[in-house]
This record gives structure tokens, C-alpha cells and sequence, in this order.
């Protein structure tokens, strides 16, 4: 499965997404960036835009390829994930809980790591506030237990 995943800054904070809404969500109750699936013959630029604009309301106007994710899990498929971060948007978000995947919270970016975070997505938010260049990361789960993490490469633990 091939997806996109999106921090959006403003004014020293990252909207965050509560995953509270669907059921039967392997993100329930977790607090993550936004994006989504690819759909058909999309590139990652063309489905990050999509997903943002669906589930926000934002058309993104500046953004950084960061890295690629590749999750394994002994749960779930293999998902490969385009992740990135974005400074410029035009547009406004929703109507409060208008957003059909969770809620929409501006979140300071000191406190995005007191949240209700998949552990390694611990791993490559550090990754994107220390600005390390474009990289390649492995995340295997077994259960919502992280056992294995591989930065370009090289183990981290």
C-alpha cells in the first residue's frame, strides 16, 4: 500500500489529526499528521495535495519531500509512506468536526510528543525537527509495538 503523510506548520505548531471517528481504524485513538491513500495512477505530490485539500480544506502551496516510511507489521499489509512537511497553505479549515477521518487540532510542537503517538512516528517527527536531510526509514510492528527501526539503513535500536 502506497500513502502520504503530512505536517502542516503554523506559527510554531503542527495540525495534528485525532483519529476518533472511524471504525475498525488501525489509527484509532492515535494522533498523526494528515494524508491518505493513493488512488490510481497518482504521484505523491498529486495525492498529498488531494488528501490535505479532502480532509482540511487546505490547498498546500509550499512543501518538503522529507522521507519514505516503510512499515511492516505482523497485523497488517506492508505500507510504504511518502512523508512531508509543509510551510504555505491557502484556505481555512472546516467547520469544527467537519473532517470525517477525526479532529483537526493546531498543535504546539513541544506538546506533539505528549500525544497518543504511534512510537515510531516519535522517531521521524525527531527526524523532521532536527532537519535531517531526505531519508529512508523501516518501522516493524508487531501488535502497536514497535520491534525494529532502520534509518538508512542502520539500525536505531
Amino acid at each position: 500500500m502506497l500513502t502520504t503523510l503530512c505536517y502542516i506548520e503554523q506559527n510554531g505548531c503542527w495540525l495534528m489529526m485525532h483519529r476518533v471517528k472511524k471504525e475498525n481504524d488501525v489509527n484509532h485513538e492515535k494522533w498523526i499528521g494528515v494524508g491518505g491513500k493513493f488512488k490510481a495512477d497518482e504521484s505523491p505530490e498529486e495525492c498529498l495535495l488531494r488528501e490535505v485539500y479532502e480532509e482540511t480544506g487546505l490547498t498546500l502551496t509550499s512543501y518538503s519531500f522529507r522521507g519514505i516510511v516503510t512499515f511492516t507489521s505482523n497485523e497488517w499489509p506492508t505500507e510504504y509512506m511518502c512523508l512531508y512537511t509543509a510551510d504555505k497553505f491557502e484556505g481555512k479549515l472546516p467547520e469544527k468536526d467537519s473532517c470525517s477521518e477525526g479532529k483537526l487540532v493546531w498543535v504546539p510542537k513541544e506538546d506533539v510528543i505528549k500525544l497518543n503517538l504511534w512510537e515510531g512516528d516519535r522517531i521521524f517527527l525527531n527526524l523532521i525537527a532536527e532537519e535531517t536531510p531526505f531519508f529512508s526509514l523501516k518501522l516493524r510492528y508487531e501488535g502497536d509495538t514497535i520491534k525494529e527501526a532502520v534509518l538508512n539503513g542502520r539500525s536505531l535500536l
